[in-house]
């Protein structure tokens, strides 16, 4: 038994899974110092969909949110999410572009990167660890939990060992939807514990209401460290709640440390954040419901607000249950993958098109297909042949490691923006938002133009009435 480390998830996947990761940098500045007085063992800060948000949204350079809060934050470890092969983007990327994007995160300021694949699928995980492992950084590799007949804590143990032995720092559960309940936590812990001897993160949602009753079994059976929220913007499709589980452990074995006066400071800036959000609508009450059907359609959080909001958009919002129905049965048809980012999005938008055109796969997307012709990776279950033969054709199927696939692209993608570039992380931005990172590059010249014939503007208003003077 030791003492229970925590790291705080609202400045990205808290946001990301209430909000649809429209938190600000500017909102975050102002309490970065009292975070960083608190004592986690690490905020998660960074990658998820934060990178695409920043530049689609937020007209905000994703880079310099990075540097911003490690001005801030100089005691606290900074963590990332990164998705492998995908990187924060929806498509598995050359090994250049991955090498070169764990360089620049890390010398930016993360000091940890949790990598996962959507299909638990080690290869797509190989080129992520090793550039972590040489720029120094603490590689904290990921098994996307789930369940079916496949998904047994063998084979979830199984994975981890693997994962220690391709030089892993630390393993994590990353439970996306909030299907791990209590006691399955603590014969899965104890399971992975038995067999790796690396320090255990537990990440969960509080989606189905299970969370912090997840996370104590799992720490009764050694989990090291666990994600929460800070309580305003914890619960419904978020992470269990920071506070409660410290006064929890107070005065136990696990006890984390933390000082709740402290931990209440930092609470009291995001519940008037939360009430400014409410009141826009950009945060919808139903995500923050708990919804105990996520452990029969298995959506994780950001998923289920992206869904709410698609149709919403559509001016369908009353499909959600149909859409929610049509989920497990695309997801089995596809080879049974875990749903986090990208196959979350990708099962997620053909259940939609499912129900909205009212026949299953009469429109597919192109990101489906790819998943199901194996551009993603290995699916933890066989595709049925006839499926994958209604849902590409002809195509080839890919059967090796997908990046091997792909030529190197860095330079190429240097050439195609030289022009645009003012620092060496915009070619980055561009590898994995092309439209987006154009049109906010776009913006930036404008901004930075406009900046400019004011500063101009001001000096010869300056001088002017100095020779009036």
């Amino acid at each position: 038994m030791s003492k229970v480390r925590i790291t705080e998830t609202v400045l990205r996947d808290s946001h990301q899974s209430l909000i649809a990761t429209r938190m600000t940098t500017e909102e975050m500045k102002p309490i970065l110092t009292k975070m960083d007085e608190i004592g986690y063992h690490a905020l998660e800060a960074w990658g998820g969909a934060t990178f695409d948000s920043c530049l689609r949204f937020l007209n905000e350079d994703p880079w310099q949110r990075l540097r911003a809060i490690r001005d801030s934050v100089k005691k606290t470890k900074l963590q990332m999410l990164f998705r492998g092969q995908n990187i924060l983007g929806y498509r598995h990327y050359a090994d250049d572009v991955v090498e070169y994007f764990v360089q620049k995160s890390i010398s930016n300021g993360i000091d940890i990167i949790r990598i996962f694949d959507a299909l638990n699928d080690p290869r797509n995980l190989k080129t992520a660890i090793d550039a972590t492992k040489k720029e120094k950084g603490h590689v904290q590799a990921a098994i996307c939990y789930t369940t079916g007949p496949v998904f047994t804590n063998e084979y979830f143990a199984k994975y981890a060992k693997t994962l220690e032995e391709m030089g892993a720092d630390s393993i994590c559960i990353k439970d996306m939807a909030g299907l791990l309940k209590p006691y399955d936590a603590y014969d899965l812990v104890t399971a992975i514990k038995s067999i790796c001897k690396l320090p255990v993160e537990l990440h969960t949602h509080y989606t189905s209401g299970l969370a912090s009753m997840t996370v104590l079994k799992a720490i009764e059976a050694g989990c090291d460290i666990i994600d929460t929220a800070i309580s305003p913007m914890a619960m419904g499709t978020s992470q269990p709640p920071t506070e409660p589980i410290v006064a929890t452990l107070q005065g136990t074995p696990f006890d984390t440390g933390l000082d709740l006066l402290k931990l209440d400071e930092v609470s009291k800036y995001f519940s008037k954040l939360k009430e400014k959000y409410l009141s826009s609508g950009l945060l919808d009450p139903k995500v923050m419901q708990v919804d105990v059907n996520a452990l029969l359609y298995q959506v994780p959080g950001g998923m289920l607000s992206n869904l709410v909001s698609q149709l919403k958009q559509a001016g369908k919002s009353d499909k959600l249950l149909e859409v929610l129905q049509e989920v497990p049965r695309v997801r089995a048809d596809a080879g049974s993958p875990p749903l986090v980012t990208p196959s979350s999005q990708i099962v997620g938008t053909q259940a939609v098109f499912n129900v909205l055109t009212g026949e299953r796969y009469k429109s597919v997307t192109k990101e489906f297909k790819g998943l199901v012709r194996g551009e993603y990776g290995k699916t933890p279950v066989p595709i049925e042949p006839s499926f994958i033969k209604q849902i590409i054709g002809d195509e080839k199927l890919i059967t090796n490691r997908p990046a091997d696939e792909i030529k190197p692209e860095l330079e190429k993608l240097r050439a195609e923006i030289a022009d645009k570039m003012i620092q060496d992380e915009d070619v980055l931005s561009y590898a994995l938002f092309d439209k987006v990172a154009l049109k906010f590059f776009e913006k930036r010249a404008q901004d930075r133009a406009l900046a400019s014939a004011l500063a101009n503007t001001q000096a010869k208003f300056h001088v002017n009435i100095r020779e009036i003077k």
